[in-house]
């Protein structure tokens, strides 16, 4: 894969992951949800922490969610130029297609993130309530404290657990739960390409 079709990859997933979370600032009150199917729904909800909803706030009384969400910002930043690292050393040694895809994949989904949790808070005021505006006086947070713009949701099927399941019988599920965007599909891929196609990814000379 050459360095021209490596960073063509990565500005197609970077223009969709933002244009479609633009649309969703600019067009939905936070918790507004439309139906497109069954299964499939859009879902606004912001995400302050990590995967899930985590925060590491929720670790320690002594991490307030200010210092956690300043921390996290600052981790995926040195975290993406990790990555950025990784895929510029494998485009360089000719790396195997896998590996530069998968790597590209992850790098343009924490390079997506990163967008929202720098600069959502200053380019964005707030969604509660009311639709936000884009480059308003001024913004809901500062730098380095936006949230990161979730829509996707899919709620395959919904149910309960049989009764004799361990701690969890009885209980009522949703798959699939969580609310993802189109940066979080492209780290996952990427990460189950290097788990499912490792040997191809690093073949042995």
């Amino acid at each position: 894969m050459s360095k021209k079709q490596t960073v063509l990859l990565i500005a197609i997933i970077i223009f969709f992951d933002q244009a479609s979370k633009i649309y969703i600032k600019t067009h939905f009150e936070l918790g507004q949800e439309v139906k497109v199917f069954d299964w499939f729904r859009v879902f606004f909800i912001e995400n302050e922490g990590m995967a899930w909803g985590a925060k590491l706030s929720d670790i320690s009384s002594y991490i307030t969610d200010s210092n956690a969400k300043l921390f996290l910002s600052i981790f995926r930043v040195f975290a993406v130029c990790g990555i950025g690292y990784w895929l510029f050393q494998s485009l360089q040694k000719n790396a195997s297609k896998t590996l530069i895809i998968s790597v590209t994949l992850v790098f343009s989904g924490a390079l997506g993130n990163i967008i929202d949790s720098v600069f959502y808070g200053l380019l964005f005021d707030s969604s509660s309530g009311q639709i936000a505006t884009l480059f308003p006086s001024k913004g809901y947070n500062g730098l380095f404290y936006g949230n990161v713009v979730d829509m996707l949701y899919f709620p395959l099927f919904k149910g309960s657990f049989p009764e004799w399941v361990p701690f969890i019988g009885g209980h009522y599920f949703t798959f699939f739960d969580p609310v993802f965007n189109i940066a979080d599909m492209a780290i996952s891929t990427g990460i189950g390409l290097l788990l499912f196609f490792n040997k191809k990814a690093f073949p042995k000379s």
